[in-house]
């Protein structure tokens, strides 16, 4: 398909902005991961990267942590080049990676209250093991959780410096239903604070519950960023009207619905058998998008 690339917004103000970037660009062997990547995030926002398997999610993440060089272009996250930034800039950051491999032959609470001392304003154990649903596994040694748990961990070490900024690559992997509700409601705290959010995820509901905006990543670009009820505009202009006719399922797809509902009911005595009338939700959009040249990069 093709899509209209998207547009970076007006440049904003040092304070209004967390994080600028300006055609970033990343290759490994040869290959072009990044390519001109744009991308602008707002204080006090939570911004969700949504993109498929090598899309460039991750280097990115890496790239405004200062933990992976770049090739081409321009980053200021809070103001700062991460790849020069110093001690007092990592401090306003939090980090939650895809590893876990911290503190395995601490308990889950010897954990908190070492990396803790870290901190200037650590946010209490107590209350970041309630956030993130391990108040029963507190004494329990990291090594011995599951997979799911050590990603909650890993999420409490990450906001608990109350950072500025707070980078969440794919935080609710591993999680059950009940922990990833748990998680989200963290996140929505950090909002209320004025955290800033930069998350990748796969989940779209996730990005939906959470995200003031939605980005997504093909061919190495942002191809479209908008609010997830928004993402994807023109594409949800087209609905898909289907009846069956002679018990055959038939379906039109139209920007115009009204009319072809008008003609069909002209030349249907009755109630016009298995009508519906859908439009694209937020996965069908998201899978379109995503569905453009060298988008599995």
């Amino acid at each position: 398909m093709t899509t209209t690339e998207w547009a970076p917004p007006a440049p904003t103000t040092a304070d209004a902005a967390a994080v600028v970037v300006r055609g970033l660009g990343k290759s490994y062997g040869g290959k072009a991961v990044l390519d001109g990547l744009d991308l602008e995030v707002v204080r006090g926002e939570c911004f969700a990267l949504l993109g498929p398997n090598g899309a460039g999610k991750t280097t990115t993440i890496e790239v405004l942590e200062g933990v992976r060089s770049r090739d081409a272009g321009e980053v200021q996250v809070l103001g700062a080049d991460p790849a020069t930034a110093g001690r007092a800039w990592r401090a306003r950051i939090g980090v939650v990676s895809q590893g876990e491999g911290a503190a395995q032959a601490l308990t889950v609470r010897e954990a908190l209250d070492h990396f803790a001392a870290y901190h200037s304003r650590p946010r209490a154990t107590a209350e970041l093991l309630a956030a993130v649903g391990l108040e029963e596994k507190a004494g329990t040694r990291v090594g011995r959780l599951s997979g799911g748990q050590r990603r909650r961990l890993a999420v409490a070490l990450g906001v608990q410096g109350r950072p500025e900024l707070v980078f969440l690559d794919e935080p609710t992997t591993g999680m059950d239903p009940v922990a990833r509700r748990q998680f989200w409601e963290l996140v929505r705290g950090l909002r209320a604070e004025g955290t800033t959010v930069l998350l990748t995820t796969h989940y779209l509901d996730e990005a939906a519950e959470l995200a003031d905006r939605v980005g997504v990543i093909a061919g190495g670009r942002l191809v479209e960023v908008a609010p997830p009820a928004e993402l994807g505009a023109e594409l949800r202009r087209v609905a898909t009207v289907s009846w069956l006719d002679g018990g055959a399922r038939r379906s039109v797809r139209t920007e115009a619905p009204a009319a072809v509902l008008r003609d069909l009911l002209a030349t249907t005595p009755h109630e016009v058998p298995g009508l519906t009338v859908t439009r694209p939700g937020l996965e069908d959009v998201y899978l379109q998008l995503v569905d453009t040249p060298g988008g599995d990069r």
